[in-house]
């Protein structure tokens, strides 16, 4: 069971860095929403405290009161037990609350938990507020690259913070770590949170394979473009390329034409490519092309493709650049052998878009620091690329 003085003070950093990544935005900032899948900042603020006022305190807290009860449909995400809901397309349309109120309710649901958190309080609560601040922390991403979509759109490339993060160099060199495979043991070990989908722990079994100690850089997918990987359909999954025709894709999504060549857009605004720094803001049908082309062009990777989800968790301890982005796999997101979702309205959390997705592993710029671990299970559609998501290639040994 999890201390509640070590909750409380986990809980006051958590909320406090929400805030933090706000603090540089405007109030106009926090309200636009700039394409459905995004949402706006002051949303993010209001659903990480609906979460706690609505699954924690409206069960635990005594003398329950809402703050606005109004709050409870305008800031319900996806929750269908918990009941109505307001259009996820239409977040940006909430100019009220103002966004001075959603801070005002931040502070009073807070003070609420602390207070919670001082008197006798169920194992069952710890355990929801535990998974309030990683669900909050899924937002801190989510704060990050939904406002890095709403600047890119901005003809005026403005900058979010000096101060952000960037993707660290990966090195020039790709080199090959082999695995002999056989059966390995994947899934959470038990060891502090993990979400429901990350369990139970199973066997499973591996082919012999090689997997690439780093990911895909910006310069090697500056090749694929330079080659025409966008305009050539052998390399592409059918779905993909009607995609890359019905969108005109030509390039991942942030990088801008420079002339001859390209630079990109980040939290610190336009910059030039970084060659040796891991390629971000790819689909899947972009990560999967990338591998076909690689493989039939590149005699060092031949048969490279991309790893599956238990390749690339088996190997996380000797793989270089983990936590630059999250890495695409060919693992279509799926339930482990004897899967049992939490009971209750969280049950809804991981287990019902257990569809039409795939696996990404290992991280980002924009994850938390300590929020990730190599069980961490991150999913997303096939044509999904305004997160920070690369790649790593992977290929069998035979």
């Amino acid at each position: 069971m999890a201390d509640p003085v070590d909750l409380a003070r986990r809980l006051a950093a958590v909320r406090a860095r929400s805030v933090a990544l706000a603090a540089p935005l405007s109030a106009e900032d926090c309200q636009a929403q700039s394409m459905p899948e995004a949402s706006p900042i002051k949303w993010h603020l209001a659903h990480t405290t609906w979460f706690f006022e609505t699954l924690v305190l409206e069960r635990f807290e005594p003398g329950f009161r809402a703050f606005d009860p109004s709050f409870r449909v305008l800031f319900n995400s996806y929750y269908n037990g918990v009941g109505a809901k307001h259009p996820r397309s239409q977040r940006g349309l909430l100019t009220r609350p103002a966004l001075a109120e959603v801070l005002r309710w931040r502070e009073q649901v807070q003070s609420r938990l602390v207070a919670l958190l001082r008197s006798p309080v169920s194992g069952e609560a710890l355990a929801l507020i535990e998974l309030g601040l990683q669900h909050e922390q899924q937002h801190q991403e989510l704060m990050l690259t939904d406002l890095l979509h709403l600047l890119s759109c901005h003809p005026g490339g403005p900058v979010y913070d000096a101060a952000a993060p960037l993707p660290e160099s990966g090195g020039a060199s790709t080199r090959w770590i082999e695995h002999a495979g056989g059966t390995v043991e994947i899934g959470h070990d038990g060891s502090g949170f993990a979400f429901d989908n990350e369990t139970p722990r199973h066997a499973t079994l591996l082919p012999p394979h090689a997997m690439a100690d780093r990911p895909v850089t910006q310069g090697q997918w500056a090749e694929f473009v330079a080659d025409g990987g966008y305009r050539d359909p052998r390399w592409w999954l059918a779905a993909g390329w009607d995609w890359v025709a019905a969108q005109g894709i030509e390039a991942p999504l942030h990088w801008r034409r420079d002339g001859a060549g390209w630079s990109r857009f980040s939290l610190h605004g336009l910059q030039a490519l970084r060659s040796d720094a891991p390629v971000a803001h790819l689909s899947l049908y972009e990560a999967d092309a990338y591998a076909h082309w690689r493989a039939a062009t590149d005699a060092t990777c031949r048969g490279a493709r991309l790893p599956t989800e238990a390749e690339w968790e088996h190997a996380a301890p000797q793989l270089a650049g983990c936590g630059q982005v999250w890495e695409w796999t060919s693992s279509g997101y799926a339930s482990y052998p004897g899967y049992r979702p939490w009971a209750g309205a969280v049950g809804e959390y991981n287990g019902k878009f257990m569809v039409n997705q795939y696996v990404l592993r290992g991280g980002s710029i924009a994850t938390p620091p300590g929020h990730a671990r190599p069980s961490y299970r991150n999913f997303f559609p096939a044509d999904a690329r305004w997160q920070f998501s690369g790649l790593r290639l992977a290929r069998d040994l035979r």
